[in-house]
């Protein structure tokens, strides 16, 4: 537990907006010996940061289970780097902010570990954790790995607003990780990445806007919080058949309350976040999953085309 409490004032407020209170009792400044052990058998990691210009970026990064190392409760070394066509390879820099999930699909299990990199090399870079925490495992899709992908990647795609390609990747999305960062100078705020779930069709698309519903989750509110002080942050999109990448950068806002609210079975809030620019990355990833297998919790959650 954090001396002064592990909420920045963006996140109290967030949590009083929404009527509730949480002590953050799981909230703690190393990681705990299981937290330890679960990163280092993940292939993979979600990890959010800041551009130069303080915008942030949501990246994957892959490599053979066991390249996650944490030789201390408070240290993580990581054997992985994003690709240069990644919008977020130069956002990799010693002294940068970083979130990171990580997130076992095959068990639902997810812990995140906030804190800022120490140090880059030619293979990768460590990560001096500050925040340490696990999450429900509401709304996670089971996903066994499948055969690895021989598709070569594709040089990446950047764009400034949504083209057809990624409407239809995110219409079949159930799944999305979001990046945001708020009171950097605070000692408490950082940057994270975060985790949303639903059906397919769960994310409205309006134009170059999207829509998504925020169902109950821990109280924490660590998104909305960060939100309500920074309101730039990225999303990211996985397909996770072929690797392909989508990021996308752009601000958000949150509708507490209204009618609006009422047309969507689950939907305690929502948020809209208005696209800015973008990047699809073919291929960008050679591990693959099977089809989903709803959490009880998804099955539970209503879709935009019945509200309509």
């Amino acid at each position: 537990m954090l001396p002064d409490g592990p909420f920045h004032a963006g996140e109290l407020a967030a949590q009083a907006l929404a009527g509730v209170a949480s002590r953050g009792a799981g909230i703690r400044t190393f990681m705990p010996d299981q937290h330890r052990v679960f990163f280092g058998q993940l292939p993979w990691l979600f990890a959010g940061v800041l551009d130069r210009d303080g915008w942030p970026l949501a990246t994957a990064l892959a490599a053979e289970r066991g390249f996650v190392k944490s030789p201390t409760p408070t240290t993580l070394s990581i054997a992985a780097l994003p690709g240069r066509d990644d919008p977020a390879f130069e956002a990799f820099r010693p002294g940068g902010p970083i979130g990171l999930l990580g997130l076992e699909f095959e068990t639902r299990r997810r812990n995140r570990a906030n804190g800022r990199i120490e140090a880059v090399g030619a293979g990768g870079f460590a990560v001096s954790v500050t925040q340490s925490f696990g999450n429900c495992a509401k709304y996670i899709q089971v996903r066994n790995r499948v055969q690895d992908g021989r598709e070569p990647a594709a040089s990446s795609a950047e764009f400034s607003g949504l083209d057809a390609q990624a409407r239809a990747l995110i219409a079949r999305a159930d799944t999305l990780f979001i990046a945001s960062a708020a009171a950097l100078n605070s000692g408490l705020g950082g940057v994270d990445i975060s985790h949303r779930g639903g059906r397919p069709g769960f994310v409205r698309i309006d134009g170059d806007m999207l829509t998504i519903p925020d169902f109950t989750g821990n109280n924490y509110f660590n998104t909305f919080g960060n939100l309500l002080q920074e309101p730039r942050a990225a999303l990211l999109f996985v397909d996770f058949a072929t690797g392909t990448l989508l990021q996308l950068q752009g601000e958000a806002e949150i509708v507490w309350q209204g009618p609006e609210l009422a047309r969507l079975d689950g939907a305690e809030r929502l948020w809209r976040f208005h696209v800015r620019r973008g990047w699809r990355r073919p291929h960008a990833l050679r591990l693959r999953w099977s089809a989903p297998e709803f959490a009880p919790t998804t099955l539970q959650t209503g879709l935009w085309s019945a509200a309509a």
